[in-house]
C-alpha cells in the first residue's frame, strides 16, 4: 500500500476527513476489496472514531465504501460491466450538456473552463494524478453549470465519485493525460465557438476514448 499524508488540521475536521479518504480511494491508496479498519484510519488521519465512522457513512452514500453488517467497511469492486454502464450514461449526458453549453455559455464560464484545463496541464507536467482528476472534474462541473439543465447536473453529480475513480484509472495509462487535454481543449473550443454539434461530438469522443483507456487499465489489473 502506497502511503500518502492523510493527517488533517483541527479546522473542518469532518469535511477534511471525508475529502482525504475520498482522495485516498480514488488515487488507489486503498484497493478494491480492501477492508477499512477504524483504528488504522484513526491513526492515519489523526481524528476520532466518530469522525471516521461519519466519513465512512458519507462515502458509502457515494458508493466508494461498502459497509457490511458483521464485516465492517471495505472498498467495493467496481466491475467492468458497471464501469461500462457509467461510461454509456456519461456519453449521452455529457454530450448533451456540452451541446447545450455551447448555446448558453458566458465569457466567465469560458474563463473557468480554461483555468481548469490550465490546472490539468500543470498537474500532468508535475505527475500530480489527484490534481488531474480534480481539475477534470472542475472542467466538467463548469460545463454542467453552463448547460442550464439541472437534471443532467443532478444525475452526473450523483455519479461523480465513481466517475473520478474511473478517471484515475483511465489517466494512469501512459500518454493518456496529454491526449485527454487535447480532447477537452476541443470540447472547449466548440463551446466557445457556440457550435453545439461539434461540442456534442467532441464530448462523446472524449468519453469514448476514456472508456477505451479505462478498459486497458482494467485488463492490467488482477482478475475480478
Amino acid at each position: 500500500m502506497t502511503l500518502m499524508d492523510l493527517r488533517v488540521s483541527p479546522k473542518t475536521v469532518q469535511q477534511q476527513t471525508v475529502e482525504k479518504l475520498r482522495q485516498a480511494i480514488i488515487t488507489g491508496m486503498f484497493k478494491p476489496g480492501d477492508r477499512l479498519l477504524e483504528a488504522e484510519l484513526c491513526g492515519l488521519l489523526g481524528v476520532s472514531r466518530p469522525s471516521v465512522r461519519e466519513a465512512l457513512r458519507s462515502l458509502e452514500a457515494e458508493r466508494l465504501v461498502a459497509i457490511v453488517p458483521n464485516k465492517g467497511p471495505h472498498i467495493p469492486i467496481l466491475t467492468w460491466e458497471q464501469a461500462t454502464e457509467i461510461y454509456k450514461v456519461r456519453a449521452l449526458l455529457e454530450g448533451e450538456a456540452a451541446s447545450l453549453a455551447a448555446h448558453t455559455r458566458t465569457d466567465d464560464s469560458i474563463k473557468k473552463m480554461r483555468r481548469a484545463l490550465s490546472a490539468f496541464d500543470k498537474a500532468g507536467r508535475s505527475g500530480d494524478a489527484a490534481g488531474q482528476v480534480s481539475s477534470t472534474a472542475d472542467f466538467y462541473a463548469e460545463i454542467l453549470r453552463s448547460c442550464n439543465n439541472s437534471i443532467i447536473e443532478e444525475i452526473l453529480s450523483g455519479l461523480l465519485a465513481r466517475i473520478n475513480l474511473l478517471r484515475a484509472r483511465s489517466m494512469s495509462m501512459p500518454g493518456r493525460a496529454k491526449i485527454s487535454l487535447e480532447e477537452m481543449t476541443a470540447i472547449l473550443g466548440a463551446i466557445e465557438a457556440r457550435d453545439s454539434d461539434a461540442a456534442r461530438v467532441a464530448a462523446i469522443y472524449h468519453v469514448d476514448q476514456a472508456y477505451a483507456s479505462a478498459g486497458q487499465a482494467y485488463r492490467r489489473e488482477p482478475s475480478r
